[in-house]
């Protein structure tokens, strides 16, 4: 197999360069595909091991919440810098070196297992899959022929969707016959085997090194920081404190300052200046709403199916599992639909589906069954699959040939920033209403009993383990409460995915916007005013 791929090819695939064969190509996709399903089941594969590792490593609440969103929050801080080392130096190094730093920090938790150095090690294993997300769909814009993209985009878009599903049901599986660290093997050796795959691939670079912006970098992964940071200790610290409001500005301050310089630097990160393009900007504000509803959903319906309905862990992640039906199936043909009837109206319609199976989903109670969740999931799942293609398709096609590397980190940073914000509100709000509906019982309970139940459905279940007579109506109370967040959280989430519809009715390109590729005239249409900075786009035959 490396015979057949390993060639060096200059760049993007155009004149002159090595275009690779039909095995190629199948194995390029195969490859990037895999390695990306790796670095996104990752992000949910602790969500249904979380109590096991409090009991083993004695974790806090809060220190159970970042060992899951550390990874999140590494990943969008570094996702947009490593994106343009790797147009500089090359996608195929910046991939395997992202995959090696992947491993490390997947095997360090199987050495110490206090919950900082877990913690630490979530961190090291989320700046590795930074590195590795922007290479795999920038390997693929690099190295197909154009008429092989499209298609190749959509199985990418389909695999990054439904692999969270896929890591939330084999961590399930290897909590119920193994243990917590057994995830760490299995995400150690996926890495280790991705890495030698990897090294079998052509290199893919910008014909035209950009120079790394440094001072670029260093804001946007300080001002994404700051920001992603805020929203995640919002449910914990409240959203009007004073800490949780200084760091959200803080971040925006920074995010400003990174805009600010953005425009004014020879060689930027980040040309924003591709944001002047609607295709672009639909594309990135799509994938925001889509990764914040996907994994606040996530959140609320694993806990859903395992204390309410009383699913084991196992069982909660299997549940979920025909998720990933519709949204491969519908990811596959909807770069086609958008190529017939136009980007707005494929956008339009995946984010109204998305909104209207949220909506539904805020019917169930603890009387419903299985059937009531699952269907309001697949109308979200199809939904989801028909809007998520495209829009990777359109921020990539709307990028010059020399920063598809960055454009993909763009596509990679709206994942990462959207899942921590929907994981943080559709958290606060899922808390904030058990709190509501459970404080009217709590001077009803003996004092020991009151922290418990106070804290979670978890802890009033375990409470009314104990409770004799009285648990079945202090079951019944913790369980409505739990309920109302639910109720609030899916509204919430519904209303953002609405919204996301209207602006895509407004904002997206219509008919043969989902196919266009930028051209001359495209690369000067971003270009700086006469004195100012430039792009260092080159105007490329690809």
């Amino acid at each position: 197999m490396t015979d057949v791929v390993a060639k060096e090819t200059p760049g993007v695939t155009g004149p002159g360069a090595s275009v690779p064969g039909a095995a190629a190509r199948g194995w390029i996709v195969t490859v990037a595909c895999a390695a990306v399903a790796v670095i996104i089941a990752s992000m949910a594969a602790l969500y249904t091991a979380l109590p096991d590792i409090a009991t083993a490593s004695g974790a806090t609440q809060a220190q159970l919440t970042w060992i899951v969103d550390g990874y999140t929050l590494a990943l969008a801080c570094l996702v947009l810098p490593a994106g343009a080392v790797g147009d500089r130096y090359g996608r195929r190094v910046v991939l395997v070196a992202g995959l090696a730093v992947f491993t490390a920090g997947s095997v360090l938790p199987l050495l110490v297992q206090e919950p900082v150095w877990i913690i630490a090690a979530r961190v090291l294993a989320g700046a590795g899959a930074a590195a590795v997300m922007p290479s795999t769909l920038s390997l693929l814009t690099g190295l197909l022929p154009a008429d092989r993209r499209a298609g190749a985009i959509g199985l990418w878009a389909g695999v990054a969707g439904a692999a969270g599903v896929v890591g939330i049901v084999g961590s399930g599986a290897l909590v119920q016959v193994w243990s917590w660290e057994s995830i760490f093997i299995v995400l150690s050796a996926a890495g280790a085997v991705m890495l030698l795959c990897v090294l079998t691939l052509p290199e893919s670079r910008s014909p035209v090194p950009p120079r790394i912006d440094a001072v670029g970098g260093v804001l946007v992964a300080a001002g994404l920081g700051l920001l992603v940071f805020g929203i995640i200790s919002g449910p914990e610290h409240g959203w009007a404190s004073v800490p949780v409001l200084a760091t959200i500005g803080g971040g925006l301050v920074l995010v400003v300052a990174f805009v600010v310089t953005q425009l004014r630097m020879r060689e930027p990160l980040l040309d924003v200046r591709l944001f002047r393009s609607r295709g672009f900007s639909a594309g990135a504000l799509s994938l925001t709403v889509q990764f914040g509803v996907t994994f606040g959903v996530f959140l609320i319906l694993i806990q859903y199916l395992q204390l309410v309905l009383g699913y084991s862990p196992f069982g909660a992640s299997l549940a979920i599992a025909p998720m990933m039906a519709p949204l491969m199936l519908v990811a596959m043909v909807s770069p086609r639909i958008a190529e017939r009837v136009g980007l707005k109206a494929v956008m339009v319609a995946g984010m109204a589906a998305i909104a209207f199976g949220l909506l539904m989903l805020r019917g169930i109670d603890a009387d419903s069954g299985y059937v009531d969740v699952l269907w309001p999931v697949l109308i979200m799942s199809a939904g989801l699959g028909l809007t998520a293609a495209p829009a990777t398709g359109v921020i990539v096609s709307e990028a010059p040939a020399d920063k598809q590397g960055v454009a993909a980190a763009v596509n990679d940073a709206t994942r990462e920033v959207g899942a921590s914000l929907g994981i943080a509100v559709a958290g606060s709000l899922l808390a904030a209403g058990y709190a509501s509906g459970i404080a009217p019982v709590l001077d009803r309970l003996p004092a020991a009993a009151r922290g418990p139940v106070e804290d979670s459905l978890a802890g009033a279940l375990a409470v009314a383990e104990h409770a004799g007579p009285s648990a079945g109506v202090l079951e019944d109370v913790a369980e409505r409460a739990f309920l109302d967040g639910v109720a609030s959280a899916g509204l919430v989430l519904a209303c953002a995915a609405a919204v996301g519809a209207v602006f895509m009715a407004v904002l997206a390109p219509g008919r043969g916007a989902a196919r266009r590729r930028p051209a001359r005239e495209d690369v000067a249409a971003y270009a700086p005013e006469p004195g100012r900075s430039e792009t260092g786009a080159p105007t490329l035959d690809v």
